[in-house]
């Protein structure tokens, strides 16, 4: 609330005359101020993280939600916490091309694209070594190995209930 010099805000009254081009702008005296409870930004980020609701479109945790959802995101949280084929369950520090040779059928556009995103959200950490040539590494971060298990259980569910889904899905599609 921005204000006049003299502590006045200005009117939108106007004293002028019909069909005249000038007009008068009046300082009418400040409202008084009326007390408000002061919040920290702690506080204020308890108060909104308590009012998420991914149900609602405008909700930032339901971008969030869009962005865990992706397939790319979970394989890729999952290879950097070691559950790949080969991996020892254990969260690894992976360099670009290991990831894309892991990640069957990723383009370089769209693994490049993911861990961008994943590094933004602070799920990911970056590490470039100034080597000949320069080596960059990724690895979980806290934030990001708190959600791997997540992303791990949905990953292990998808590949053990594979067969009862396509046994639906052959039935949905003959009787449709």
């Amino acid at each position: 609330m921005g204000g006049c010099p003299g502590g006045s805000v200005p009117s939108s009254e106007s004293n002028s005359l019909p069909g005249s081009t000038h007009s008068e702008v009046r300082y009418l005296p400040r409202r008084k101020a009326i007390a408000v409870a002061t919040t920290t930004a702690a506080e204020e980020r308890d108060r909104a993280k308590s009012a998420y609701n991914a149900f609602l479109a405008v909700c930032p945790s339901r971008q969030l939600l869009d962005r865990l959802a992706d397939k790319w995101v979970v394989l890729v949280l999952c290879a950097l916490g070691g559950d790949s084929p080969s991996g020892t369950g254990e969260p690894v520090s992976m360099r670009y091309s290991e990831l894309s040779r892991l990640i069957a059928g990723v383009s370089q556009k769209m693994l490049t694209q993911t861990l961008r995103a994943l590094e933004r959200d602070g799920l990911i950490a970056r590490t470039v070594t100034p080597t000949v040539p320069v080596t960059v590494d990724y690895a979980l971060t806290d934030l990001g190995a708190s959600l791997y298990q997540t992303t791990r259980q949905l990953r292990a569910w998808a590949q053990e209930h594979m067969d009862a889904v396509q046994i639906n899905r052959d039935q949905y599609d003959t009787q449709h």
